[in-house]
């Protein structure tokens, strides 16, 4: 990061290092409109463009979003820098926009148990039922008898069948192994729509969770068609006690206040950056508390167990409708054993972390960590958006 830079870092780090020949989407709070407004970023200057398209969601069910992308202007809000700067300052300016998280009516899904690594955490999670000590031993000797390289095991195919007949044989199954490398994929409803947050903005833990973490990843954009049309960078927050308790649990593990954090920008596909690039990106984590403690951690998106157009085919079909699309979050293969405490109970946020998730294609997704209690309230709904619009003459 820009060390003249505040926490939430300046426009360099934010945005992709080609983002002088590509044009990206995102999303504001424009207090003369006292509501919501899409834009293009543009050699790093911001235009609305809601008189154009006065959802995110418009633009994103064209047939081609990055053309029209390209074609788009509208009036001047400022330099992305400005705006960020006001995003993350601990005294924004009230009158002045604001970036928010750059979707705004798809539905929040997300993916999980899509890389080997982060299966065997989730058996971990269920065997150590939320017990941070017992995991380590657990770990120890899950990885000597499963082995942590299964990248190569198709899910679903007779392989994986073969080696779920030898786990349950040997009293290992576990319900995430079912997700990890059987037939059918875990998509789970991340948050309700327009509830992301965006970037340089906190993050939300429950205060009652004692052990948690980050969750980096690519985000695709997918089209009610079931197209994938770009992508973005994604956080899914993961209450692993939680969770370790239950699967039952997993909405109280998954989706509260200010836990889903997308952003900076939207990257529509085009010539320069598609599909392909998605498979190949490698996303970068790191962590800073206050306490000192530093975490580094890299997700490799070519390592997932499951492509990413075979879990979007899982998402939205003849079997599921998604009439305003959706993003989906892919998945990490981060695994948060690195101890922060004590030896041998790992790693959990503390109040303060600042987490930074960034690849050079997608620039980087920068929050810190709060009790969820203590973020900003999430008030603005679908009803407000409408009534919004149609006040502005948008709708």
């Amino acid at each position: 990061m820009n060390a003249a830079a505040d926490w939430y870092g300046c426009a360099a780090d934010a945005l992709p290092t080609d983002a002088e020949s590509t044009v990206l989407v995102g999303r504001i709070w424009d207090p003369s409109a006292d509501g919501p407004s899409p834009v293009i970023v543009r050699n790093g200057d911001v235009f609305d463009v809601s008189a154009q398209y006065p959802t995110v969601r418009d633009i994103c069910e064209q047939p081609d979003p990055a053309a029209v992308v390209h074609g788009l202007d509208g009036p001047r809000v400022g330099s992305f820098e400005a705006l960020l700067a006001n995003t993350g300052a601990s005294s924004r300016d009230q009158g002045r926009p604001w970036l928010l998280a750059p979707v705004d009516l798809q539905a929040l899904k997300a993916a999980g148990v899509t890389f080997p690594v982060s299966m065997i955490e989730r058996v971990i999670e269920e065997r150590a039922r939320g017990d941070v000590a017992l995991a380590a031993d657990i770990r120890s000797r899950m990885l000597a008898d499963v082995g942590a390289d299964l990248h190569d095991l198709l899910p679903g195919s007779e392989e994986a069948a073969r080696l779920k007949d030898l786990l349950v044989a040997a009293g290992i199954w576990s319900q995430y192994l079912e997700v990890g490398i059987g037939p059918d994929a875990e998509i789970f409803t991340k948050g309700q729509v327009l509830s992301a947050v965006g970037t340089a903005v906190p993050v939300g833990v429950l205060a009652a969770s004692d052990w948690n973490n980050p969750e980096p990843e690519v985000a695709l954009i997918v089209q009610s068609s079931g197209r994938i049309v770009g992508g973005t960078l994604g956080n899914d927050v993961n209450l692993r006690d939680v969770e370790g308790r239950s699967a039952l649990l997993l909405t109280r593990a998954k989706d509260n206040n200010a836990s889903c954090a997308l952003g900076p920008l939207i990257r529509f596909f085009d010539t320069r950056f598609d599909l392909e690039s998605v498979r190949g990106l490698d996303v970068s984590l790191s962590i800073d508390g206050e306490d000192g403690f530093r975490l580094d951690a890299v997700s490799e998106m070519a390592r997932m167990s499951r492509d990413p157009e075979a879990l979007v085919g899982q998402l939205i079909g003849p079997h599921h409708h998604y009439p305003d699309g959706a993003v989906l979050m892919l998945g990490t293969m981060f695994a948060p054993i690195q101890d922060r405490d004590r030896p041998g109970e790992g790693f959990t946020h503390k109040v303060g972390d600042v987490v930074r998730i960034g690849c050079p294609a997608l620039g980087t997704l920068v929050n810190r960590v709060r009790h969820a209690e203590d973020c900003e309230p999430w008030t603005f709904g679908v009803r407000d958006l409408m009534g919004n619009l149609v006040k502005r003459g948008l709708l």
